[in-house]
C-alpha cells in the first residue's frame, strides 16, 4: 500500500465532525448532454460529463457519466507541489507509481488503485495535463465492485483552456478553482447526486 498513497500525508480536519449522509454536491444536465451544472452551497458552476452524456452506466468504456447518489470517498492529490486546503474529507497524496485499474480481465484489481508499472489496463493518476492534480473519488461501483460496470469515476479538473469543458470518459469535470473551493465544504459521508434534468 505504501506505493499507492503517502500514509504520512493526511490533511488535518478543520474540526472533528460527525458522519454525514446528505447530498452536498449535485451535478445536473439533460439526458445525453456533455455539459451541465455542478451545484453546491448555493453556487452554480458549469461542468463537463462523459462523451455520451449522463445516464445509466452499463459497461466499461461506454463514455457515460452514471446517474445516482454516490458517496465521495476521498480527495487525491497527485501533483507533488500542490498544497490542498483543509478538509473534513480524507485527503491523500498519491505516489508517482499510483494508477487505477480499469481492466475487466482482472476482477480482483478492477476499479481499485494499483501500483505501477502494471500489465493491467489502467489510468495513470499523475498526469502532465493537470486534470488529476486534485480529484475526488466518487464511490461508484465500489461496494461491491462489479467487473465491467465502469471504473475510475472521479470529480476532477477540466481540460486545457482551449477546450475547458471537453467531454470526459465518464467523470464529472469542473474548473480547478471550483474543486479547491469545494473541498473544505466536504466531510466523511458526503454524497454527490448526478441527475438528469428534463
Amino acid at each position: 500500500m505504501h506505493l499507492l498513497f503517502d500514509r504520512n500525508f493526511l490533511v488535518p480536519s478543520l474540526r472533528s465532525a460527525r458522519r454525514s449522509s446528505r447530498v452536498v454536491v449535485r451535478a445536473v444536465g439533460r439526458r445525453g448532454a456533455q455539459q451541465g451544472w455542478l451545484l453546491y452551497g448555493g453556487q452554480k458552476h458549469r461542468c463537463a460529463f462523459g462523451r455520451n452524456g449522463i445516464g445509466v452506466k452499463r459497461r466499461e468504456g461506454d463514455g457515460i457519466t452514471p446517474v445516482g447518489v454516490f458517496p465521495l470517498r476521498a480527495a487525491l492529490v497527485t501533483k507533488p507541489s500542490f498544497s490542498p486546503p483543509l478538509s473534513r474529507l480524507p485527503v491523500l497524496r498519491t505516489h508517482a507509481r499510483t494508477g487505477w485499474c480499469d481492466d475487466v480481465g482482472h476482477p480482483r484489481r478492477y476499479n481499485r488503485p494499483i501500483a505501477l508499472p502494471s500489465r493491467c489496463s489502467h489510468e495513470v493518476l499523475r498526469r502532465k495535463d493537470g486534470l488529476y492534480d486534485l480529484l475526488l473519488v466518487v464511490g461508484y461501483n465500489d461496494a461491491p465492485v462489479r467487473t465491467g460496470r465502469g471504473s475510475a469515476i472521479f470529480l476532477h479538473a477540466t481540460a486545457s483552456p482551449n477546450s475547458p469543458y471537453a467531454p470526459t470518459e465518464g467523470c464529472v469535470a469542473v474548473e480547478a478553482g471550483v474543486l479547491r473551493r469545494l473541498l473544505p465544504r466536504l466531510r466523511r459521508g458526503a454524497l454527490m447526486k448526478i441527475e438528469i434534468r428534463r
